[in-house]
């Protein structure tokens, strides 16, 4: 495995990566898992050339080369659904009976408890320690932003995009119910998103003013150029389709910038023709789809002493299938949400493609956590291993899928700009003082 890089030139070779995560097709025979064998030269922090194994590449035999023995090499992830102001609260603020109703409520508690700079800063840093171990690259979170929270929770976001702006692309959006837009401090806040160059979002619940909450979103967000991420649906009510009026919103705006969705959990108990329906708007209206399986798996169909019957994540593969893009995300991390979680993507994906059978075939639904959210997002070169992108790497001695996806591959390595990082995760102690309070 990989031990040390002695060089800002060396080749990566004998490595074994899935065809879909590059930036180009190839003339190659792949395996049925769709992965191949190439060589990588990276050169000051950038991969200089991509090619085949066995080609006839070694113009300087001087240049180091190192054997990664068909170990699998990934572009780093993109998590682009989190909520890092709530990360890390569980041991503090347990949500005991596992509910969604009940999480709502004691992050409410906890909220309004606890959550100052300090708090909010240590253990948002916190997260994005683990995720960066783990080899994410670029993460998108939702941020409470019931005024006065939102001034402190934007400052610290501020603060930590600064902080992190050589190791992390960070993005924040903001999360309130919509009903907030409708007055004084809907207008405030778009402003304060447009400030930071965010992005505008809330939680779209079914009530009789839906269509009006939206549409009033959705101008603010056309007055200030802003994207636009939406939790839809996140239930398992066949009457809750938000989904599909955020799309009927999008198209009535004629909105040209970004929107996503998340959750959208009531797709799957919806009839035949409601799906067509709004399947078919998402894609016209041009939306992208996170699901986040590990935590509507933990969330949805809960009930005292009863074994869950509905695994509550969306239709990921009928979407594909009808050309939405789909990404997969962690969303919540120990906190009322979901009490397990470690910003691990990887992990992530490997859950997903057991809960929704994602490995009939692999394909390549490895693009839900690497391209597919960086285009919903926005960000260029990221996502995709080629000639010219940057060398942010992730090195599994797992050799195909089956060996991925059946080890937590602890033993990862992670580069970045073609260098070796420390992936040590942050121990658990660093937030004692913060969560084992006097009285808590």
């Amino acid at each position: 495995m990989l031990h040390a890089i002695a060089s800002p030139h060396y080749w990566l070779t004998n490595c074994h990566i899935p065809t879909c995560l590059l930036d180009r097709e190839f003339n190659v025979n792949a395996s049925w898992e769709g992965i191949a064998a190439f060589d990588l030269e990276i050169l000051d922090g950038k991969i200089h050339t991509v090619i085949p194994t066995n080609s006839a590449h070694r113009t300087s035999s001087h240049i180091e080369q190192i054997d990664l023995r068909q170990g699998m090499v990934l572009p780093c992830f993109i998590d682009m659904h989190t909520h890092l102001d709530k990360g890390h609260i569980w041991n503090r603020t347990p949500n005991l009976d596992g509910t969604f109703v009940n999480a709502l409520q004691v992050v409410e508690v906890d909220r309004d408890r606890y959550w100052n700079s300090e708090d909010l800063y240590r253990r948002m840093e916190f997260g994005l320690k683990c995720s960066y171990a783990h080899g994410t690259k670029a993460i998108r979170t939702h941020l409470d932003c019931p005024f006065p929270q939102a001034d402190i929770s934007l400052d610290v976001f501020k603060a930590l995009h600064q902080t992190w702006a050589d190791r992390l692309t960070l993005q924040a959006v903001s999360l309130v119910t919509l009903d907030r837009f409708m007055g004084t401090e809907g207008k405030a806040l778009a402003d304060r998103i447009a400030d930071l160059g965010a992005v505008l979002g809330g939680v779209a619940f079914l009530n009789p003013d839906i269509d009006i909450q939206l549409d009033r979103v959705f101008s603010l967000a056309k007055e200030r150029q802003l994207d636009l991420d939406f939790h839809t649906d996140e239930n398992d009510n066949p009457q809750s389709d938000t989904l599909l009026r955020v799309a009927r919103a999008a198209l009535r705006h004629e909105f040209t910038g970004r929107i996503t969705c998340g959750h959208c959990c009531s797709l799957t108990v919806q009839d035949a023709i409601a799906v067509q329906e709004t399947i078919a708007l998402v894609k016209e209206a041009g939306i992208g789809i996170v699901s986040l399986p590990t935590c509507n798996l933990y969330l949805q169909d809960r009930k005292a002493g009863i074994t869950p019957r509905w695994r509550g994540v969306t239709l990921m593969q009928e979407l594909k299938a009808m050309g939405v893009e789909v990404a997969i995300a962690q969303d919540n991390c120990r906190d009322p949400f979901y009490s397990f979680g470690d910003g691990d993507l990887l992990q992530v994906f490997a859950m997903s493609v057991q809960i929704a059978h994602l490995d009939s075939p692999y394909g390549n639904w490895l693009q839900t956590i690497t391209s597919t959210p960086a285009r919903l997002m926005g960000l260029e070169n990221t996502g995709k291993i080629g000639v010219g992108q940057p060398a942010d790497l992730v090195i599994c001695k797992a050799r195909n899928f089956s060996e991925l996806l059946s080890r937590p591959q602890s033993d990862r390595r992670i580069i970045r700009s073609g260098q070796l990082v420390d992936s040590t995760l942050p121990d658990y102690s660093e937030l004692d003082d913060l969560i084992f309070r006097e009285g808590v």
